[in-house]
């Protein structure tokens, strides 16, 4: 429900988090339908809207709405926060199939590189506990979500080392970015300028500890019309100033692509959703399992957003990482402030429904009758709804129930 959070899961260690399988959607009621939303099965009615029988949409930003959290070994702050669809590789709220070694999304045909389109979301990278783990998605949404999801896992008798490294994951954003020349074409000799320092890149990931930097993925909304790339990657390990450790040299590259980004989804690198599909928008994602960036005290990630970063566009990421407890604070922007930028579509600017006044009896009947058909069905989706989410608060306290009675059968069947 709106404002609502859910525990997914609530495990005692030590243990390890395998697998997690999440597919959701959240609908818009635009007018009232023929079905009684009290009698129906499932969490959408996949029916035209031109039909006649439902209207109801998509929110298109609910995947940046919704919150998850992940806490280990009852850390007071999170060591996951990140958009639910950000977290699976959803950026920009545009759900794209793809397939990667730690992350799948799956859609439909016709939902495919839509905003907020449903999708099958699947995440394989170990997240080990030792005393608890705990996992929850926060609602910030202003209309109720539905969320499906599996926990896989598994249990283990003995602690796991005091040197363990935990799971992070962690978004952010620059809207824009603080570009001095967006008016510059890409690769023209205007943009030509040295960038010694890297002050001024976009940052994926800031943390200090020990740890291994694992990947992220990386979304863009490009506003000239041009290209957004070709701003260096530089990795500050340690005890980098300059120059740091991994300088590279634009960032297709970083993505492991070459001019300019593919439409392709590799194990480790790739591109999820293409600027060619979607003009403006690109969101690739490179992950570091067979090379892992370590670091011993401090990592700086980081993106030259356009050469000497003269570019001004929107950026998001998040990035993925392990690290020794406890781990940074981590904090995200307020609702409002993580909305993905959408083109108007359908147009509508300008269009003004007429005043009733002036319509003739038959028509002014016909609305009215509209509006009490559409109390009708929202007081009755409104109970659907609560129902559900009575069901669910009860299963929270039902998971976290069943997961102490698979360790005890499991510690039992040890003896």
């Amino acid at each position: 429900m709106p404002g609502e959070t859910a525990v997914l899961a609530d495990i005692e260690g030590p243990g390890c988090i395998t697998h997690l399988w999440f597919t959701q959607t959240c609908r818009r009621i635009i007018g009232p339908g023929l079905i009684d939303p009290t009698q129906a099965g499932v969490a959408m009615l996949e029916i035209h809207n031109a039909l006649g029988v439902n209207w109801e949409i998509t929110d298109p930003d609910y995947y940046r709405k919704v919150i998850i959290r992940m806490y280990w070994d009852d850390q007071e702050h999170p060591s996951v926060v990140a958009p639910l669809g950000d977290f699976f590789c959803v950026g920009n709220s545009i759900a794209g199939n793809f397939a990667s070694l730690p992350f799948t999304v799956s859609v439909k045909d016709d939902e495919r590189l839509k905003f907020g389109g449903p999708a099958a979301l699947n995440c394989y990278l170990p997240m080990p506990f030792n005393s608890r783990a705990r996992i929850e998605v926060e609602n910030q949404n202003d209309v109720a979500y539905v969320q499906y999801y599996y926990v896989d896992y598994e249990l283990y008798v003995d602690p796991l080392p005091d040197d363990l490294l935990y799971f992070h994951a962690h978004w952010r954003r620059e809207n824009p970015c603080d570009g001095w020349g967006p008016d510059l074409q890409v690769n023209s000799l205007e943009t030509q300028v040295p960038n010694l320092d890297g002050a001024g890149n976009y940052v994926i990931l800031e943390t200090e500890g020990a740890g291994n930097y694992i990947g992220c993925n990386h979304s863009v909304a490009h506003f000239p019309g041009t290209w957004w790339g070709e701003g260096d990657d530089m990795i500050f390990i340690d005890d980098d100033v300059w120059p740091p450790s991994m300088h590279g040299t634009g960032g297709e590259d970083y993505f492991n692509q070459a001019w300019g980004m593919q439409r392709n989804a590799y194990p480790f690198c790739g591109t999820i959703v293409h600027e060619g599909d979607v003009p403006g928008y690109q969101v690739s994602y490179r992950f570091h399992l067979a090379d892992p960036v370590r670091f011993d005290k401090r990592i700086r990630v980081t993106m030259e957003h356009g050469h000497a970063n003269h570019l001004a566009d929107d950026w998001a990421s998040t990035a993925y990482w392990y690290q020794t407890l406890p781990g940074p604070r981590l904090d995200i922007p307020p609702v409002e402030q993580r909305l993905p930028r959408r083109p108007r579509t359908p147009p509508s600017d300008g269009i003004v429904a007429p005043g009733r006044t002036g319509l003739d009896e038959v028509r002014q009947a016909m609305l009215r009758q509209r509006d009490e058909r559409m109390g009708e069905f929202e007081r009755k989706r409104a109970e659907w709804l609560e129902r559900r989410a009575r069901d669910t608060r009860a299963r929270q306290v039902a998971n976290a129930e069943q997961a102490r009675r698979i360790r005890a059968a499991y510690l039992d069947g040890l003896r």
